[in-house]
C-alpha cells in the first residue's frame, strides 16, 4: 500500500510541479503587482484605477454575452444533429467541426479579415460594399467563429449519452416531439450547455487579437486594455485589471457549476 502511495506521489510530482510554476507562480506575481507601486511599495492605487475601465468592461461582457448566446443558437442544434447521426457521420462531423481549430488563431482571423474586409471576398462575391470590419458584429463574428465548437463538443457529448428510450418514454407519456425536446432533452443536456457557455464565455471576455484585428482600432475591450498596461510599462495596473478579471471569471465558473450539478439528470415537469 505504501509502496503504491509512493509511486503516485512520484507520477504526480512533474504535474505538480508543472501546475505550481506556470499556474500558481504567475498568478502570485500578478497578485503582487497589483497590489504595490512602481517603486515596489503596497498601494491599492491600482485597484482605485479601475473605475476607469468600468466602460471598457461593460462593453466586453456586452460583445461576449452576445458572442455566447449566438453558439448557443447555431451550437445546439448543431450538437444535436451530429448526436443522432451514424457513427461515421459523426466522426466526419467531428472532423469538419475541429479542422479550423488546427490552424493558428492569428491566420484564422487574418481570414476572417480578407473575407470581410470592404474589398473582401464577401463584398466582391456580392457585388456590394458593405463595411463590416471595424464594427462590433465583426469581432462578435470573430468570436463566434473560433469559439463554437467550444459550445459544440460539450453539448454533443451530453446528448450522445442520453438513453434513446427517453424519447420513446415521452412519446408513450404524450409528448409531442417539441415538447420532449423542450421538457426532457434540454434539462438533461443542460450540464453540457452550461460547460458549453462557460467555455466560450471566458475567452470572448479576455480576447483582445480577435478585437484588434477585426474591430479595427475604433473600440477596445478589456482584453486589448490589458495588452496596453503591459505594452506600455504599466505593469501593476495591467496586473490589477488583470487579477479582478480572474477573480470574476472564478467566481461565473463558480456559480455555472453550482447551477449544473443541480441541474444533471433533472426533468422538467
Amino acid at each position: 500500500m505504501k509502496k503504491k502511495s509512493l509511486m503516485r506521489s512520484i507520477a504526480a510530482a512533474p504535474h505538480i510541479f508543472w501546475a505550481v510554476l506556470f499556474i500558481v507562480l504567475p498568478l502570485i506575481i500578478v497578485g503582487v503587482y497589483a497590489f504595490t507601486d512602481a517603486e515596489g511599495n503596497f498601494s491599492l492605487a491600482n485597484i482605485a484605477a479601475l473605475t476607469d475601465y468600468v466602460p471598457i468592461f461593460w462593453l466586453s461582457l456586452e460583445l461576449s454575452v452576445i458572442a455566447t448566446a449566438v453558439c448557443l443558437v447555431i451550437g445546439y442544434p448543431l450538437a444535436y444533429i451530429i448526436a443522432k447521426s451514424s457513427p461515421r457521420a459523426q466522426k466526419i462531423f467531428i472532423m469538419l467541426l475541429m479542422l479550423p481549430m488546427w490552424t493558428n488563431l492569428l491566420i484564422r482571423t487574418y481570414s476572417i479579415m480578407a473575407i470581410l474586409d470592404d474589398g473582401g471576398f464577401l463584398n466582391t462575391l456580392l457585388n456590394t460594399s458593405f463595411h463590416i470590419v471595424g464594427t462590433k458584429g465583426a469581432v462578435i463574428f470573430g468570436m463566434v467563429y473560433d469559439f463554437l465548437p467550444y459550445m459544440v463538443l460539450p453539448i454533443y457529448t451530453c446528448v450522445s449519452k442520453i438513453d434513446k428510450h427517453m424519447w420513446e418514454a415521452a412519446s408513450d407519456l404524450g409528448c409531442s416531439p417539441v415538447k420532449t425536446m423542450l421538457k426532457v432533452i434540454f434539462p438533461l443536456s443542460m450540464s453540457g450547455i452550461i460547460s458549453g457557455v462557460t467555455m466560450v464565455l471566458v475567452p470572448s471576455i479576455s480576447t483582445f487579437y480577435i478585437s484588434q484585428k477585426l474591430g479595427g482600432g475604433t473600440f477596445e475591450l478589456i482584453g486589448d486594455t490589458i495588452e496596453r498596461q503591459f505594452v506600455t510599462g504599466a505593469l501593476n495596473v495591467g496586473a490589477a485589471i488583470s487579477l479582478v478579471m480572474m477573480v470574476l471569471i472564478l467566481i461565473s465558473i463558480t456559480v455555472m457549476n453550482r447551477f449544473s450539478e443541480g441541474d444533471e439528470g433533472g426533468i422538467i415537469v
